[in-house]
């Protein structure tokens, strides 16, 4: 009896799950979508910026017949208002007129939605802002001119080497436009057994969907301009094990040279780039809010 019972009370879990909303965000003329969920009582907000190729909801709002892996859901339920930011070309947020994204641009992006975000929000405090791969440099290198927009920063899957310079190149004279395809889509999970067949399915649909086409970036080199001394609010550097992209030695090198010495590095066994999809999440999402919340830390 429990076992024939059981989809059907996952199925009420699911619809227990906190609303979505979409806001738009003018930036100079251009629209942006961000996303909340909320949790009753929520007493503080976080932004989620995505990674290079796929946009906010696959990422952070992925929930299957029968598994909920969305990181907004799992904060909502913890007291937080979620919010995730789609930049320019990504999901439900246009590409410019140039067609093209720099990290400055992206940046810049970042700033101007944390200045409202309080508005928005109606909570009136400063907000934690998760950065995830690339969106880990964005956010860094929007923390670093701005620091009193955010009350924590979460470095999850950073991938610079603080002792590596990208090297200036000219513009591309066109947009590639590549197509996003069912393999890129799933190359992120990585480690065997990490994660099932049904989510993986669930995540490669969601993303193509989503984000048919890869955004176009261009000044990389911008991201030479990242200083970790310049971060002086709390710094949680997150990241899975097995993760490829993260490397020890330049982790080191970062976390020993932030800015602060309110500093946390937790590596997650048995998780690699997409952690909080895993099934390491629980072990993940213990270490995000316990950062943020921890006793005494700055809220």
């Amino acid at each position: 009896m429990i076992i024939r019972l059981f989809p059907f009370l996952f199925f009420l879990t699911l619809q227990a799950a906190p609303t979505l909303k979409q806001h738009t965000v003018t930036i100079d003329g251009h629209p942006f979508a961000l996303f909340e969920k909320r949790g009753e009582n929520a007493d503080k907000t976080i932004l989620l910026l995505h990674g290079r190729t796929w946009s906010s909801l696959p990422n952070f709002d992925l929930v299957t017949a029968t598994e909920d892996l969305s990181l907004m859901n799992a904060l909502a339920a913890r007291g937080f208002a979620v919010y995730a930011l789609d930049m320019r070309g990504y999901g439900k947020t246009p590409r410019d007129a140039s067609g093209w994204l720099s990290p400055q641009k992206a940046a810049r992006d970042l700033t101007e939605v944390l200045r409202r975000l309080k508005d928005i929000s109606g909570l009136g405090d400063v907000p934690a802002v998760f950065g995830w791969s690339f969106g880990s440099t964005i956010a860094h290198l929007a923390a670093r001119n701005h620091p009193d927009l955010l009350s924590h920063l979460i470095l999850y899957g950073y991938w610079k080497d603080p002792d590596t310079q990208i090297p200036e190149e000219p513009d591309p004279e066109k947009h590639t436009r590549r197509v996003n395809n069912e393999e890129h889509a799933a190359s992120d999970f990585i480690i065997p057994g990490s994660i099932s067949k049904e989510a993986v399915d669930a995540y490669v649909k969601m993303c193509l969907e989503a984000d048919p086409v890869r955004v176009d970036f261009r000044r990389l080199h911008q991201f030479n301009a990242l200083d970790p001394a310049r971060l002086t609010m709390p710094v949680l550097l997150l990241h899975g094990a097995g993760d490829p992209y993260v490397k020890p030695e330049a982790h080191a090198s970062l976390f020993t040279r932030l800015g602060t010495n309110d500093k946390e590095w937790v590596s997650i066994a048995g998780g690699d780039h997409a952690a909080h999809l895993e099934n390491v999440r629980d072990r993940f999402i213990d270490a995000l809010v316990t950062f943020i919340r921890r006793p005494g830390g700055k809220r």
